[in-house]
């Protein structure tokens, strides 16, 4: 039957499909006949391009390259609440755990209850050279370059193709293609996602918004996207903005809105989503990034309420049941925050983290039979990457069983699979100092407080180590630096407080 098929029909249900690979060969055969069949040059030039696509309407991590290259100004000393850098602080966000009891970022951000792109970076301006070269495990990773990274994967994708690229780009008259619509949106497409070229992407989207009288929504949409991607993010603004005006479209809402993300505008990604999901109702990408949003800022009423909403319209969404889940764990309800979670296992997800928090709600439930056999499960689905949390959580379970022996080890292990862990540097240094080993117990701390400055923990146990051993002036240091990360810890202004009564007295 396949033998007497229109081969074109073919392809093209092939594409329908999503059974790219099938249709590419089949166009390649029709091509290498007649190399002219624009149906089939249609057909081929889609199929590559959704076999590379990939959903660029989150934020995407920020490297290197766009720390040292950003020439965006952003204010140094933003208001808490207006800025993604100075999130809330427990003061003005009555109710929410402080951090104290919910972690955060190296960035001052609250951990959420799920990875996304771009949360474990810091906004541009905000973070260190040292810290973007470091990339995401320092010592065994490379610095993330999003430019580069395009570059390094049209590269690939063409080396893949036999016989060289399918469409040499820099040799074809784009003022020829702007003037047939049909076969330059595919072109426009299959240079941003395959060849991952924005320059040539953009002298072809100038040339057909010209071509359509600067009426077509879709051209000043990919105009915009082709100006993000070379970080010209001020154009890309208005590319993004005079597309709807042309037609609304909640596609163009969210590339608006990660722009002003981008240059740490979140008041004014706010009010977009917020007009786009009154003219959109119902619509969980809108009111997903709103709660992303309201999260980063760390205004949890506000988030929960959205992430509620989106379970209404949506209840199988992952990432509003992990959040609600983390939300509820942190504000100490883990019995509820265990439901969340098992509504994830429900739903077919399988992996570590899940075991983990599944385990950390059932030993704070008072289930502790079912605790050690979740933590069993979340070693066994466990990389090199999450390995050492799995550990370390283990750690905590132990200390509050009172097992210190099984919490030393298991912090060792933790320390033994990522030597930059932080937190397990820290609580071995205090169960150090248990066993009497004070040397070692102040290069823990001292270890931890490099790894991670923004915890306040470390800073604090050395400072009220270096008290008890006399050492004032290093004791005050530390403690200064442990309310710069934790204003509102009360044992650190006690300390600082008794200190400075002391050097009063001398």
């Amino acid at each position: 039957m396949a033998n007497v098929m229109d081969p074109v029909w073919l392809a093209h249900s092939k594409l329908g499909r999503r059974k790219y690979d099938e249709c590419i060969d089949i166009c390649t055969e029709l091509l290498e006949k007649n190399p002219y069949d624009q149906a089939v040059w249609y057909l081929k030039c889609r199929a590559l391009t959704l076999k590379n696509w990939i959903d660029d309407t989150e934020i995407e991590e920020e490297g290197v390259a766009e720390v040292l290259l950003d020439d965006n100004a952003m204010a140094q000393m933003p208001r808490p609440g207006t800025s993604l850098s100075r999130p809330l602080t427990h003061s003005q966000n009555s109710g929410m755990p402080n951090q104290g009891v919910r972690p955060v970022t190296s960035n001052g951000r609250p951990l959420t209850g799920f990875a996304r792109p771009g949360t474990g970076s810091s906004r541009p301006g905000t973070g260190s050279v040292e810290a973007a070269f470091s990339g995401g495990r320092p010592g065994t990773s490379r610095p993330v370059t999003s430019s580069g990274r395009f570059v390094r994967l049209g590269t690939q994708s063409m080396l893949s193709e036999p016989g060289g690229p399918f469409i040499s780009v820099d040799k074809l008259d784009l003022r020829k293609y702007a003037a047939r619509p049909a076969l330059a949106r595919v072109l426009c497409d299959y240079i941003l996602y395959h060849d991952h070229n924005p320059k040539k992407a953009l002298e072809l989207c100038a040339l057909a918004t010209v071509q359509a009288d600067y009426q077509d929504w879709w051209w000043k949409a990919r105009l915009g996207k082709s100006y993000y991607q070379l970080g010209l993010l001020r154009d890309a603004e208005k590319q993004f903005k005079s597309s709807l005006k042309n037609c609304d479209m909640i596609i163009t809402t969210l590339e608006l809105c990660k722009v002003f993300l981008r240059i740490d505008q979140p008041n004014t990604a706010l009010e977009h989503y917020s007009k786009a999901s009154e003219k959109h109702p119902g619509d969980t990408a809108l009111l997903l990034g709103m709660a992303r949003v309201y999260d980063a800022l760390n205004d949890m009423s506000k988030a929960v309420t959205f992430y509620k909403k989106i379970l209404y319209f949506d209840s199988s969404n992952v990432e509003s049941i992990a959040c609600l889940a983390s939300h509820h764990f942190y504000t100490d309800q883990p019995e509820i925050a265990l439901r969340f979670y098992r509504r994830l296992l429900q739903m077919g997800v399988n992996n570590a983290e899940l075991w983990n928090n599944l385990g950390l709600c059932c030993f704070y439930a008072s289930q502790y039979d079912m605790t050690l056999n979740c933590f069993e499960r979340a070693l066994s689905l466990s990389t090199d990457d999450n390995m050492n949390d799995v550990w370390y959580n283990i750690g905590q379970i132990a200390i509050g069983i009172g097992d210190l022996g099984l919490a030393y080890q298991s912090f060792k292990i933790a320390v033994s699979v990522d030597s930059n862990h932080a937190e397990s540097f820290n609580n071995l240094g205090v169960l150090e100092l248990r066993k009497g080993n004070v040397d070692q117990a102040r290069s823990n701390f001292q270890t931890a407080a490099r790894l991670a400055p923004h915890m306040f923990e470390p800073f604090f146990n050395g400072a009220l180590l270096a008290f008890k051993l006399g050492d004032f002036q290093e004791s005050f240091e530390l403690a200064s630096k442990s309310l710069a990360a934790f204003p509102e810890h009360s044992d650190s202004t006690e300390l600082i407080r008794q200190l400075k009564q002391h050097f009063t007295m001398l």
